[in-house]
């Protein structure tokens, strides 16, 4: 398994719509196992495909930490679609592993039953309520093209899209200098 840099925002990969996966072989579950190596170790609950530069409509995810007396449960997802969502709203402070550091309340449903493939091919549905629902929604919108911050008011994206922008200056003048 490699860890795989993850993009910083602003990168125009973080904004296309990714491509369905149409076959499930080792070069994706390859993916799949250095998605989850990254996830983990930069740490995080999800991580989505375009975030390590492939634009392939995969995520992963382990919202398992954060509850109470669970043990690790990664989950990959391919060509996930969410099949219903509920009329009830929730706000979660959320983050990014694209964009460290900066967090936004974000309101989303509640819950959310998810249609997937598991990397055995085989179709899976799951019924997601609160970390879960909220992080495979912000993983399927990173499929889509959109971020996290794309549901704040202009001025506040415009604020951490210039952290950022300077955040990339600063990581590539310590890379030049080391």
């Amino acid at each position: 398994m490699t860890i795989r840099p993850i993009l910083i925002h602003p990168d125009p990969r973080l904004k296309k719509v990714c491509a369905p996966v149409e076959v499930i072989d080792d070069e994706l579950r390859r993916l799949a196992d250095d998605m989850l190596e990254t996830m983990y170790d930069a740490p995080g609950v999800g991580l989505a495909a375009p975030q390590v530069g492939v634009l392939k409509r995969v995520l992963v995810m382990d919202c398992a930490k954060g509850d109470e007396g669970d043990g690790p449960r990664p989950m990959v997802l391919v060509n996930p679609e969410v099949t219903w969502a509920s009329e009830e709203t929730r706000s979660y402070e959320e983050g990014c592993l694209s964009i460290p550091e900066q967090y936004a309340e974000v309101t989303r449903p509640a819950e959310v039953r998810v249609r997937w493939l598991d990397l055995g091919g085989e179709m899976r549905e799951e019924h997601f309520s609160g970390l879960w629902a909220t992080c495979v929604q912000h993983e399927i919108d990173h499929l889509n093209g959109k971020l996290f911050i794309d549901y704040l008011k202009p001025l506040r994206r415009q604020m951490i899209t210039r952290k950022m922008m300077k955040l990339k200056r600063e990581r590539a003048r310590a890379k030049a200098e080391a």
